[in-house]
């Protein structure tokens, strides 16, 4: 409870950090270049997120805390249409509504606020050419005027998931890990390839395991701020799974965000295990292990 504000106050300064130094990269400012040292704030941002909505809403507040924390959220997520990353955007909306309903378990008021969401998407995507080029090509990916354009990532990806089959080409084999943003963004057509469909189902069942184990964990845990804290963060990450497998496969507009503890990236990679300590830290066993809990 102490740490809350000053990590809510590290978190908005360096998202303001990143939109006064950052420089646009591939379409969005999100990366910051200091001393040689690249590094991605908004994946830190995550961490202070789970956090603060964890202990703010710990227990039933008063309606000046809880304001506070949409206060918070709205900051976030208005930084990160600023700097033009809507992927993670979108992920820190949808954190924010698990933290509600976890809170709340009004589903008016998630109904409420998905709306209003909506209502703030479509201005965005009217108003940014950049986001509507985005929304032109979804679903369009296969058509000549985007298959070698906009659409070339995704026609490429989804080539080399069927070329793959059930048990792969093998590794090094596949021609995905020659697209542009392979390693990052296109990380799971490259499984699907080289690894085969197999694989890249239990890869995505493994996140499913941790959300489910997360959920089961939380019943039980030492406080409410545990539960909102892993279930949150478990939700986070199998969510932006679904994003970036939706998204390269065209289920969903494309939107640039990472596949957890598999893309590239040493910030990305940083926030996947922070966020795996907050599920571990709801699983009473943890204590029991560390000798934190004594039987009688």
């Amino acid at each position: 409870m102490k740490l809350r504000l000053p990590v809510a106050v590290g978190a908005i300064l360096l998202l303001i950090v990143n939109l006064a130094i950052a420089k646009v990269t591939n379409g969005a400012r999100n990366w910051i270049t200091i001393g040689g040292i690249t590094f991605q704030p908004s994946e830190f941002v995550k961490i202070a997120f789970i956090f603060v909505g964890a202990a703010t809403l710990e227990k039933i507040q008063t309606s000046k805390n809880i304001f506070a924390y949409i206060g918070f959220s709205v900051a976030c997520v208005g930084a990160l249409v600023l700097i033009k990353d809507f992927g993670t955007a979108l992920v820190f909306f949808i954190t924010f509504l698990i933290i509600a309903f976890m809170t709340s378990g009004d589903i008016k008021t998630i109904i409420l606020a998905v709306a209003s969401a909506v209502l703030g998407a479509g201005i965005v995507v009217k108003y940014k050419s950049y986001v509507t080029a985005r929304f032109s090509v979804y679903r369009h990916i296969w058509e000549p005027e985007y298959y070698n354009a906009s659409g070339y990532q995704q026609t490429r990806t989804l080539v080399g998931i069927a070329s793959g089959g059930l048990l792969g080409l093998g590794i090094g084999n596949g021609n995905t890990r020659h697209v542009f943003a392979s390693t990052t963004d296109l990380i799971f057509g490259v499984i699907c390839e080289e690894w085969g469909f197999i694989f890249a189902v239990v890869l995505v069942l493994t996140f499913v395991a941790i959300a489910v184990s997360a959920l089961v964990n939380s019943i039980a845990s030492r406080s409410t701020f545990y539960s909102i804290a892993a279930v949150a963060g478990a939700g986070m990450l199998l969510f932006q799974t679904a994003l970036n497998i939706f998204g390269i496969t065209d289920v969903l507009p494309l939107t640039g965000v990472t596949l957890p503890f598999v893309s590239q990236g040493g910030s990305s990679m940083m926030c996947c295990w922070a966020v795996l300590a907050f599920i571990k830290a709801s699983d009473v066993r943890t204590y029991n292990y560390l000798g934190g809990v004594k039987k009688k």
